[in-house]
């Protein structure tokens, strides 16, 4: 298993796995390219024998350097099993990047529990509290209908995980 930064180039690939899980929000091609572009050093990939099983999109937060938001998740069945997401989260917080990071912030809709335990136990290993607040309700995503038909998108509840320090990080296996 080979953890690396993404580039560019890792866009089309991270798309096309994201339209393969079918669980994910799909951004535009533009936006994948832009995560290897612009937040290389707070997200990565994972491939098994050259392919791509696995991405986080992650970044600092512009107004609190000591917080990453991760966007996006996404474990191909090749990858599943195998621990491969808390791996790459514990891969993005042991980065130079993450250096001054004290707090992970991520949203997740209220029915994805598979994301919900991966977060709690990134909390508990991490040995350090989590708050659980709802950031985008379902109506905020509704004003995006504009009149067209499509599927309903639940709520987006923020889990706030910190504080906690670099020894603690650098302390975890990946």
């Amino acid at each position: 298993m080979i953890f690396r930064p993404p580039g560019k180039e890792d866009g089309a690939g991270i798309l096309k796995l994201v339209h393969q899980l079918g669980v994910l929000d799909i951004n535009s091609a533009y936006a994948y390219m832009l995560i290897g572009e612009h937040h290389a050093g707070t997200s990565v990939v994972a491939e098994i024998d050259g392919e791509l099983v696995g991405f986080i999109s992650a970044y600092l937060l512009p107004a609190d350097p000591e917080t990453v938001f991760v966007w996006q998740v996404g474990v191909a069945k090749a990858g599943r099993g195998k621990g491969l997401a808390t791996r790459m989260l514990v891969e993005i917080l042991k980065r130079p990047a993450c250096a001054d990071v004290r707090y992970l912030d991520t949203t997740i809709g209220p029915t994805n529990e598979p994301s919900q335990a991966l977060f709690r136990g990134l909390a508990r290993r991490l040995d350090t509290g989590m708050e659980e607040n709802e950031l985008f309700s379902a109506e905020l995503f509704d004003a995006f209908d504009e009149g067209e038909p499509h599927d309903p998108h639940e709520p987006e509840i923020l889990f706030r995980i910190g504080p906690f320090d670099g020894q603690r990080v650098n302390a975890l296996s990946s």
